[in-house]
């Protein structure tokens, strides 16, 4: 019985998990602040695309500190997971915001 729970958690679900996270807090953030900081499409866009590649990188800068100081790694501690954690909030700002 204790095998089932030494076992690696699955990437996939992972990511899943973070797209969902990143879903609720960009509701969330839409119910704070409702309105786009940008008023262009054209920006929109541009922050569609770049935020979540800064976040991305800020992300796996953390994980490098973390290893630095040899505390333990989370997920969310390496761009990709990042980036689907921030593109996915901003995919949902990006369609409903006003």
């Amino acid at each position: 019985m204790k095998e089932v729970f030494k076992r690696p958690p699955n990437p996939w679900l992972a990511t899943i998990g973070y797209s969902i996270y990143g879903a609720i807090a960009g509701g969330l953030s839409l119910w704070w602040h409702p309105t786009h900081f940008t008023k262009s499409l054209g920006a929109r866009v541009a922050v569609l695309v770049l935020v979540p590649i800064a976040a991305g990188a800020a992300m796996s800068l953390m994980g490098a500190w973390h290893r630095r100081r040899e505390q333990t790694l989370i997920r969310l501690d390496r761009f990709a997971y990042g980036y689907v954690f921030a593109i996915a909030m901003a995919a949902v700002r990006f369609a409903w915001g006003q």
